[in-house]
Parts: structure tokens; C-alpha cells; sequence
């Protein structure tokens, strides 16, 4: 049974609005600006204008004690920005306590340095349309602080390597300005978070968004295309604590943190990979979509539904109220793949259960426990589900699930995926469904097979992702 190959082209045509950083246009007068000392560069920055390319000659560049190079009241624009770049690919390492420091300004690209600083370097408030693309973060790894926090609004960061650290701290912090308001319209793309050691129990992220005190401001951040390898420093290695986000075809592989919505509303969790690793994706707050997400090999729990110590996190909370669980109402559970995790979909047990959550249209197996552990549910809609294998159903209402084998094989990658013969093709029956294709990027159509994978016999459009696919070489 062969379908929905000859959609490809357009699928591909999809995927093509994810930029591959061409160079930008530049007026007439812009100039490419050749420095190779710190005072050259300072100078360079100071004078730059919209258009201009300042291109730093390889070495090793260490910043004096309460020095910083200083971006300061610099504005390029979307067509023609300010370009800060490397003469070669991570040629020129940055030490010392500070590299740039950035205020009043906007439409600024780095690109191509080596930090090794041993301070944060920070996007401010008052910055816009930063981006950072084609580095290598390695801090000096004293200490617990953050590597990069970005605080400005329409931030892109693409194509940059965060990696080695093993004190407390987060690779990439993402806040806004004062104590409750998010940067808005962040884009994370292609980048590689790898090697985060941190051994404590919490405050080991790699990426996290938000904070609890900004739990219930809109971010409208897309992280996508994404690797996170071997990032240990906390069970949460994608944090999202604020409204509004999509997170969407990365890979999480060999990790102890999963893809947590810890704090707020309205995020899309679609597409994304979480292979053999600890923990796999757990939700609280109001009104997510988690959809075509292939979860597998995880030594913890592949997905949460979360109990909540209240029910809706709202503004006159204290800290301590606002630092607890919201439990997950009204959430969208489609067309997921769970296999072969030491726990499968699974609740909890605090005060306040989940309600009104729709879990439809996913495939799980397993061998051990129950594939379905919830508490106590109010109003949930479980419907045409696929379980497989040793363990039990666990307390998944009967009409809530089909129990066959669902004739999986794995493909060159190592992801199981469907077969002809499988009873989950043309399955699935969740009416309305927002979710056009699958986690390889094939389109569904007007039948729907049940879990993350739609059959089909060409190679998938997308996979799991490998270093060649990220960071700053990648494509």
C-alpha cells in the first residue's frame, strides 16, 4: 500500500521556510570592515553603520578585567544588519571576563566566535532583532552561571553550539523585561546542545523559557530542528514556564531531561524525537496540543499528564503558589507514538487532577507496567488508541483502545515505524484534528493513520536529527 508520495513536493516546499542563512542584502554603501586587534574592533563597532561587515581576523582575544567590547546605540536593519563575524568559522576565541556588551540597538549579527568567557553574555531589554548564529558556546565552567539569557525581543539564535558544562546553570535562558512580561517572537533554530553534567536535582537546563514569575506572559517563541544530546543537568532539558510556545521537531537523545511544560498555556509540543533517554515529555497548565511526537527507549516516563497543587495559576498568587503545579486542563493528546519506555502515559498524584484532556489517535507499546497509569480523570475523551505489547492496559477505559500489533519495523535511522500490514493504518478517528502530517513530514490526508508515523514507503522528510544537522556547520 503506497499513499501520499506524490504530496512530497509540496511537503518539501514546507520545509523550505526554515532559513539556511543566506547572506542578507546590503546598500550601496556598506562596507566590509577588516580588524585584528580588540582597539580595531572597537573602533570598527563604533562606527558601523547599516550594511557594514566587520570581519575579525582569527586568534585569540582576551578581554581586559572590566573591559567588554561595547555594542552600544548601533542600528543596522532587517534588509541590511550590522555584521559582527569571524574571518573563519570559530577562528576567533573570545576570553576573559566579558566579549560584547549590547544595549540601544538592533539588527546586530554575531557569527562565528568561540566564547569562552566566564560571565553571561546577555541580550538586554532595550536590544531587537539580535542574532546569534554559527558560534561555539563553552564558558568557563565555574560557578553557576547562565551562558546566554536573552532578554530582547525578535531574537534569532541558529546554528550555534552550547556544550561542557557541569555546574549549575542553563546553556540558554530565555526572559523579557522587568519581573512578568517574555521576549517576544524568539526563534531557535538548528542549534546543538550537548554534554550538560550538572549532578544536582534542579537548575541544570539546557534550554529554558520563562520563569515562574513570567508563567502567565506570552513568549510566542518557535524552538525548532533542534539536538539535545546527553544533557543531564536536570529532567527538563527543554523548560517552557510562560504561554504561547511551540516546540517542534527537535531531538532529544540520550538524555536525562525531556521536554517539560512546566509553567503556562497554549503550547504546541509537535514532532519532536526523544530517544533513549531518561525522561520524555511532561505537561501543566491549559489548552497545549502534544501531537506527533515519537517517544521511545526512555528509562522514565515517555509522557505525564501532570496533577497540579492548584488549578489555574492566576496574578495575585504568592511565589510559593506560583512555584507549583497547574494542573493540565483541556490539553490535546493525538497521533503520539510511546514504544518501548519504562512507563508509558502516565498521571500523578497531587491535589488537583487533569481534566477535560482528549487522548485520541496514539500508539502505545510496551513491556512493562501499565501502559496507561492515571489518578482520578474528570471528563476525559479517550478514543481509538493502539496498545501493544507485555504490559497491561492499565486504567485506559475499554472504549478508549483497540488492542493489536501494530507491525512496526525500523527504518535506516533505527525509528520504528509502521508497515503495510498494520492494523493502525486508516485507524485513527479523532474528528477536527489540527494535524495535517506526520513526524517524517508526510501529509495525512483525508484518512489518518493512528500514532506518529502516517505510512507511507519513500524516505522520511524529516528524521531524527545527528550533529551533521545542526550547529555551526549545518546546513
Amino acid at each position: 500500500m503506497q499513499r501520499r508520495t506524490l504530496l512530497r513536493s509540496a511537503t518539501l516546499a514546507a520545509l523550505a521556510v526554515v532559513p539556511v542563512g543566506a547572506a542578507p542584502t546590503t546598500s550601496a554603501s556598506a562596507a566590509e570592515i577588516p580588524v585584528s586587534s580588540l582597539a580595531e574592533l572597537q573602533k570598527a563597532i563604533d562606527g558601523a553603520e547599516a550594511g557594514d561587515r566587520i570581519v575579525v581576523a582569527d586568534g585569540t582575544y582576551t578581554v581586559p578585567s572590566g573591559g567588554a567590547l561595547s555594542v552600544s546605540g548601533k542600528h543596522g536593519t532587517s534588509s541590511a544588519p550590522i555584521t559582527i563575524v569571524s574571518r573563519s568559522r570559530g577562528g576567533v576565541v573570545l576570553k576573559g571576563e566579558r566579549s560584547f556588551v549590547l544595549s540601544n540597538s538592533s539588527n546586530i549579527t554575531l557569527s562565528g566566535f568561540t566564547f569562552r568567557q566566564s560571565t553571561t553574555l546577555e541580550l538586554p531589554a532595550d536590544c531587537s532583532a539580535i542574532r546569534l548564529t554559527r558560534n561555539d558556546f563553552q564558558l568557563a565552567d565555574s560557578g553557576d552561571p547562565h551562558w546566554l539569557v536573552v532578554r530582547a525581543d525578535d531574537t534569532k539564535i541558529d546554528r550555534n553550539r552550547f556544550h561542557g558544562k557541569t555546574t549549575a546553570g542553563v546553556f540558554l535562558v530565555v526572559d523579557g523585561p522587568g519581573s512578568t512580561a517574555m521576549a517576544q517572537n524568539l526563534h531557535v533554530f538548528r542549534n546543538h546542545f550537548s554534554d550538560h553534567t550538572y549532578g544536582g536535582t534542579n537548575g541544570g537546563e539546557a534550554l529554558r523559557l520563562g520563569v515562574s514569575g513570567r508563567a502567565l506572559s506570552g513568549a510566542h517563541a518557535v524552538v525548532e530542528y533542534n539536538l539535545f544530546e546527553r544533557c543531564d543537568g536536570d529532567p527538563e532539558a527543554v523548560s517552557v514556564k510562560s504561554c504561547d510556545n511551540t516546540v517542534r521537531y527537535n531531538t532529544v537523545r540520550d538524555s536525562r531531561g525531556g521536554i517539560v511544560l512546566r509553567h503556562g498555556n497554549r503550547s504546541t509540543v509537535q514532532g519532536n524525537h526523544l530517544l533513549d533517554g531518561g525522561e520524555g515529555i511532561r505537561l501543566y497548565g491549559n489548552d497545549h496540543r502534544i501531537v506527533n511526537n515519537h517517544v521511545s527507549g526512555l528509562s522514565g516516563r515517555a509522557l505525564v499528564i501532570g496533577s497540579g497543587s492548584t488549578r489555574d495559576h492566576h496574578a495575585g498568587e504568592t511565589k510559593d503558589e506560583r512555584r507549583g503545579n497547574d494542573a493540565c486542563d483541556r490539553a490535546l493528546i493525538a497521533h503520539n507514538s510511546l514504544i518501548g519506555n519504562e512507563e508509558t502515559l502516565s498521571g500523578e498524584t497531587k491535589p488537583y487532577e487533569p481534566q477535560d484532556v482528549v487522548v485520541a489517535d496514539n500508539l502505545l507499546v510496551g513491556d512493562t507496567g501499565s501502559l496507561v497509569a492515571m489518578g482520578a480523570t474528570s471528563g476525559f475523551t479517550w478514543q481509538s488508541n493502539l496498545l501493544w505489547g507485555a504490559a497491561a492496559n492499565g486504567n485506559i477505559p475499554a472504549g478508549g483502545f483497540t488492542r493489536a500489533d501494530p507491525r512496526l519495523a525500523a527504518g535506516a535511522d533505527g525509528v520504528l515505524r509502521l508497515t503495510s500490514a498494520s492494523p493502525a493504518i486508516g485507524a485513527a478517528t479523532l474528528a477536527g484534528t489540527p494535524v495535517t502530517d506526520d513526524v517524517d513530514g508526510d501529509q495525512r490526508g483525508s484518512v489518518r493513520d493512528i500514532g506518529a508515523d502516517e505510512y507511507a514507503t519513500a524516505a522520511p522528510l524529516r528524521h531524527p536529527l545527528t550533529a551533521a544537522d545542526v550547529g555551526p556547520n549545518a546546513p
